[in-house]
């Protein structure tokens, strides 16, 4: 079960019994499906195509990273303005191009992660020590916020309702109420919703209970049998695969993130090379069958801050129910019907918990403030990154070959303080994601509970 430092926690979800395990998995499941069914939505990619690869891709991620990582993966938000360059407006002609891109993109998360195995993750995570990890982790959860916020106005009433529902779960629930309270806080706030007359079930009525969730046309496949056109393929390649550095950047915030939260340190084992070769599989094969790039997502890492359950069977059961349900054109309607004020209470909780992991792990490392470096690395971190976020480019332009690339607030707000961590003088100590020393070659630490302080334990290098 627990730690002596966490002793809520629960590491193995067998012991809570099968009927558990299975509301748990349902929960993460409701956790990531407001923004994974959001990407498809603003592209034009099929829902359902989305959905299944979303649960197939967490369970490659859990084959690559040996099972022990808790992460779900879902749609990428960061390739949506890739989509929109090749395919404006969702021309479906266009898209498989646009995926074509993404799973280019797919392949530079296996070089890396090549690089990764091949000269280890301590020299990595010297780039990556508290001072920047915990600001980029604490900048996203607040770049996501301002779309909770977006759907809360839509219906505020609705909204606190389902904030207040997980509050008083989580903090007064007894038994199994507290540990589901996003589960109950989704379908509480659905079913006010529906009795103030806010749903429309008419698609629900209308679907039909099974169908395929893939369309041959749409996929990569599809257009290499219709015939490639190679210019556009080119240029999509061009475009989109650059992204591929931010989202790598981001896939190294998130590890560190769940890290933090469930107190084990995954950069070292399965590590970096594992879940970046899991997550650039996952997003490979999705983009070939016509679904969006995959990531880990936060909001399924909010979900364990809050619910102290760790294990990752539970991820896998949240996957396995995502597949189920890719088959269920009607259960598709029934979500995307959610009213958005639904989506956006439960996501404000979420994106707040992402940003407490990071303030957490300034707190845990004890990050140094009286020191002015790490004044201005973490207040650059989170000024560039919100503040880009936020503006009304939403991004910054950058012209490669003729081409023009978008550079999110989070990858220059990461670029930036790496830099500036390495080039400023005074340069903490490298620490792991759980406090323990760098040295040579290898991370301490074997992806068990390790202590903040006290002595040592003994090196592992990752796998």
């Amino acid at each position: 079960m627990g730690s002596k430092d966490n002793p809520e926690a629960v590491y193995d979800a067998r012991s809570l019994g099968a009927p558990k395990m299975l509301l748990f998995g349902l929960q993460h499941m409701f956790a990531m499906f407001g923004a994974t069914i959001l990407v498809p939505i603003l592209t034009g990619l099929p829902v359902s195509t989305t959905l299944l690869f979303a649960g197939l891709g967490t369970l490659l991620f859990h084959v690559v990273s040996k099972g022990k990582v808790p992460a779900f993966l879902g749609s990428s938000f960061a390739f949506i303005a890739g989509y929109a360059a090749v395919a404006p407006n969702g021309a479906p002609e266009l898209l498989p191009y646009a995926c074509l891109g993404v799973a280019c993109a797919g392949v530079l998360y296996l070089v890396l992660s090549a690089l990764f195995r091949a000269f280890g993750a301590a020299r990595v995570m010297r780039f990556f020590p508290p001072v920047v990890t915990g600001p980029i982790v604490i900048a996203i959860g607040l770049s996501l916020s301002s779309s909770a916020i977006n759907n809360c106005q839509t219906n505020w009433l609705v909204a606190v309702f389902a904030i207040a529902v997980i509050v008083v779960c989580n903090i007064w629930g007894r038994g199994m109420i507290k540990i589901i309270p996003i589960l109950v806080g989704v379908i509480s706030a659905y079913v006010l919703a529906a009795i103030m007359g806010l749903v429309d079930f008419t698609p629900v009525a209308d679907a039909p209970w099974l169908g395929l969730p893939l369309v041959w046309d749409r996929t990569v496949f599809g257009l290499a049998a219709s015939g490639l056109d190679v210019g556009i393929a080119l240029t999509a390649i061009i475009t989109i695969t650059p992204l591929a550095f931010a989202t790598i950047i981001e896939h190294i915030g998130d590890m560190s993130a769940i890290s933090s939260t469930v107190n084990r340190n995954y950069i070292a084992s399965p590590g970096l090379h594992r879940t970046l070769l899991g997550d650039g599989l996952a997003t490979i094969v999705a983009s070939l069958f016509g679904a969006p790039a995959n990531t880990t997502y936060g909001e399924n890492t909010g979900v364990l801050a809050l619910t102290k359950v760790f294990d990752p069977r539970v991820v896998r059961i949240a996957a396995v129910f995502a597949v189920l349900f890719s088959f269920c054109p009607k259960f598709i309607a029934l979500i995307e019907v959610m009213p958005a004020c639904v989506v956006g209470g439960v996501s404000i909780v979420l994106y707040g918990m992402i940003s407490a992991v990071g303030i957490r792990n300034l707190v845990e490392n004890k990050v140094d403030f009286l020191k002015s470096r790490n004044v201005i690395v973490t207040a650059l971190i989170i000024g560039l990154a919100v503040g880009i976020t936020y503006s009304a480019a939403g991004s910054i332009p950058l012209n490669v070959g003729g081409v023009t690339i978008g550079l999110s607030g989070l990858a220059i707000g990461s670029i930036v303080g790496i830099v500036l961590n390495i080039v400023l003088p005074g340069h903490e100590d490298v620490v792991g994601v759980d406090g323990s020393r760098v040295e040579g070659d290898a991370i301490e630490g074997d992806g068990e509970l390790l202590p903040l302080e006290g002595p040592r334990p003994a090196s592992a290098s990752s796998e």
